[in-house]
């Protein structure tokens, strides 16, 4: 099957060429990244395999209906960037990656706590400058700390467990309590609670419209001061703005990002040599605690393995009839 893969980078042609010699699809690489201006580089092919910051909205999906793909192949486990009614009503089927490696992106989240509550980020700058000093670098034990747990899936289900080898008190807000968190002795409470008595509040949850800025000006004030708030799954959970009224009022604490709202202009790319414009980015730079990491909680060599085969998976099993093996429509997720 003919497919174009939108915002290639070299270790996404280097996985998907792996993958794909059991596969035998005919895949072209753009740099691209697919939207209005560019979908008319997908016409004529059969399916289109987007990233995470291409858009697929009802013009661009209608511009690719019409020149004739059927199949969006998408490399990522989020699929805020499809609109899933458009592509029903076109009849455009959508395949995801539901579960590349929970493991990565749960080991990141801990990274990023581990980093902010020891300050690591500063020290490793300042004995890069050759400064030894300890003053302002006193951190906190994570041991016995209460975790608040936001979206208990694949990775928070991950990220519970390796909270629980810290001895920490564990709680967790999600529609859907997991068995598995519960056995860990996860404690499932409403979100303004969790908030309340969290120390750390980490992230896990897809963005839908029902948890767009769930962390908004009423959660900040709600929450402990001094709270360490991680986010590695969408941007579009956290208002950027409250947050950072909450660092400036010291109310947040700790802010670790692994994703940003606006992060589409601005990551996965090197704009070392140019003046970046986003001032509410650069704004959160001034923060020393705040820890940003561009996309990459993902990027592990076992996820992006598991993401190009997976992929693959979903075109081959499309091109035989068969449906593929993670579609996900709007009916599927309403």
């Amino acid at each position: 099957m003919r497919v174009v893969v939108f915002s290639t980078k070299p270790w996404d042609r280097e996985s998907l060429e792996r993958a794909n010699e059991s596969h035998g699809h005919e895949l072209t690489f753009l740099e691209a990244r697919l939207g209005q201006e560019t979908v008319a580089l997908a016409e004529g092919f059969p399916a289109v395999c987007p990233f995470v910051n291409d858009r697929l909205d009802a013009p661009v999906l209608e511009a690719l209906h019409g020149g004739g793909t059927r199949l969006v192949a998408l490399r990522s486990a989020g699929f805020n960037n499809v609109d899933l009614v458009a592509a029903g009503r076109l009849g455009v089927t959508v395949a995801r990656v539901p579960a590349y490696s929970p493991e990565s992106v749960a080991e990141h989240a801990v990274a990023l706590i581990l980093a902010l509550s020891r300050r690591i980020h500063r020290a490793y700058a300042r004995v890069r400058d050759g400064n030894f000093s300890l003053q302002d670098l006193m951190g906190f034990d994570v041991h016995d700390r209460t975790v608040g747990i936001v979206g208990t899936g694949r990775i928070g289900e991950a990220f519970a467990r390796i909270m629980a080898g810290f001895d920490c008190r564990l709680l967790a807000t999600d529609p859907v309590p997991n068995p598995a968190c519960q056995d860990l002795g996860v404690t499932y409470l409403d979100a303004d609670r969790l908030f309340a008595e969290s120390d750390i509040v980490s992230l896990h949850a897809p963005l839908t419209p029902e948890t767009h800025h769930l962390i908004d000006r009423d959660a900040v004030a709600r929450m402990k001061p001094g709270v360490m708030v991680v986010n590695t799954s969408r941007g579009g959970l956290v208002d950027t703005a409250a947050v950072i009224e909450g660092l400036k009022e010291g109310r947040i604490g700790f802010l670790g990002l692994d994703v940003y709202e606006e992060e589409a202009d601005l990551f996965f790319e090197d704009l070392s040599n140019v003046v970046i414009g986003d001032d509410v980015f650069m704004r959160l730079l001034t923060f020393p605690n705040v820890l940003i990491t561009a996309h990459q909680a993902f990027f592990t060599e076992e996820a992006v393995r598991t993401i190009a085969e997976t992929t693959l998976q979903n075109v081959t099993s499309f091109e035989r009839g068969e449906g593929p093996i993670n579609e996900v429509s709007a009916d599927l997720v309403a």
